[in-house]
């Protein structure tokens, strides 16, 4: 009784952002299922404008594919971005060609910003507290 069942061939990769940290994987696929956690992409991200920066890199391609996402650490607008970053990947190593134009909407550049650490003496990474001539 083996399973005769033959494996479909995947793409793979990591976008990060802040804090955030999201592990891609690509099927090809007839239709765009998406699913991150375990759940589905209307569920983890709410706001139209947060599905609509995970999704930037597959329009931007025109291919399909079932996309699963493993997402951890930051908040909702990083991991999105991150989940961008993994997908735009992917999709290059799916398909070399689409580099160029990946490239050129911003989708392949890890944004390096993240917080600043607190110093001493200093109530936040930069702010003093109040300064007292007497």
């Amino acid at each position: 009784m083996a399973k005769t069942e033959k494996k479909k061939k995947y793409f793979e990769a990591v976008g990060r952002r802040k804090k955030s940290v999201a592990r891609v994987r690509l099927v090809e696929s007839s239709k765009n299922n998406f699913v991150a956690d375990g759940r589905k992409l209307e569920d983890l991200f709410k706001t139209e404008s947060l599905q609509k920066i995970v999704k930037e890199a597959l329009e931007k391609s025109g291919a399909k594919f079932d996309v699963s996402v493993l997402l951890s650490g930051g908040g909702l607008k990083s991991q999105a971005e991150a989940a961008r970053l993994g997908i735009s990947r992917a999709l290059v190593k799916f398909q070399a060609e689409l580099r160029t134009e990946l490239k050129k909407a911003g989708f392949l550049k890890r944004d390096p910003r993240i917080k600043e650490r607190k110093k001493f003496g200093l109530k936040k990474a930069r702010k003093a507290p109040q300064w007292s001539k007497r």
